[in-house]
């Protein structure tokens, strides 16, 4: 008879945030399956559950996805387990996963935490409609794409980022989608929880020497074609307050005008050169 696999949510820092359920099909699986075996045994060990653990993380999915669904065809029940939160998620599994799909064996999540939902909850940004990107890339071409993305997007969008990244990161935003409502979530169900609220500036000046898991929730851009449409019957003068009403700054302001009358920004700030 075939086994099945479950794709189980750990805690993201708090352990007391694990399921019954979790806690119920890790006792009773055959075999866990783990990003890291050594954080997998401190949480087994804290709920005192011995079970067989095989390692399976980004370096070895490929032959190991194989090797698990062996096991399963055998009869085997595995559970999936990354680091913290939910497989598949910014971590391993979404290889797995698929093969075992393609096979037609049973897969069946165990809810648990996530923290980007966890984020985007309590971040005061719109909920309604969100798009979540992971880590930015790394690559200056494909990097650049992705922070067009986000400028054009007309709902809320989520990023993880490294702590010794986020500055740099923020900085690239403000170049692009300019000074956003922006949370910063760190370090979420933990001692030293904090969530950073303001526009990019803001948290600019408020990062330094933050440490800890960081997640970015960055609210959608105002502009639609409504507005766009709406800029062209506007003066000058009556564009500026609109956007000063916003709390932006003149050079702020000036750069957005711009944009948004496809005129250079010297043109735009000649007009307000005397303006303080």
């Amino acid at each position: 008879m075939t086994g099945k696999l479950y794709i189980v949510a750990t805690p993201i820092g708090n352990l007391e945030d694990i399921t019954l359920r979790a806690l119920n099909i890790l006792r009773e699986v055959d075999l866990i399956a783990a990003e890291d075996t050594r954080q997998t045994l401190k949480l087994l060990n804290h709920f005192e559950i011995t079970k067989p653990l095989i390692s399976y993380h980004r370096h070895n999915e490929e032959v190991k996805s194989d090797i698990l669904i062996e096991k399963i065809k055998k009869g085997e029940n595995i559970a999936l387990v990354s680091d913290a939160g939910t497989p598949g998620i910014c971590d391993p599994g979404e290889s797995v996963i698929k093969k075992t799909i393609e096979e037609n064996i049973e897969v069946i999540p165990i809810p648990g935490a996530c923290a980007m939902i966890n984020a985007l909850i309590v971040s005061g940004i719109e909920t309604k409609e969100f798009c979540f990107l992971g880590f930015l890339p790394l690559n200056k071409k494909l990097r650049k794409e992705k922070l067009e993305e986000i400028k054009k997007a007309n709902k809320t969008t989520i990023i993880y980022e490294a702590p010794h990244k986020m500055k740099a990161t923020l900085e690239d935003l403000k170049e692009v989608i300019e000074n956003r409502k922006v949370v910063l979530a760190r370090e979420l169900t933990k001692i030293h929880e904090q969530f950073i609220r303001g526009n990019i500036e803001e948290l600019l000046n408020k990062i330094d020497d933050l440490k800890g898991e960081m997640i970015l929730i960055i609210e959608a851009t105002h502009e639609t074609e409504d507005s766009k449409n709406e800029f062209e019957c506007l003066s000058l003068e009556e564009h500026y307050k609109y956007y000063e009403k916003q709390g932006l700054n003149k050079k702020e302001i000036i750069k957005k005008i711009a944009n948004d009358r496809k005129v250079s920004k010297n043109e735009i700030y000649m007009k307000f050169i005397k303006k303080p």
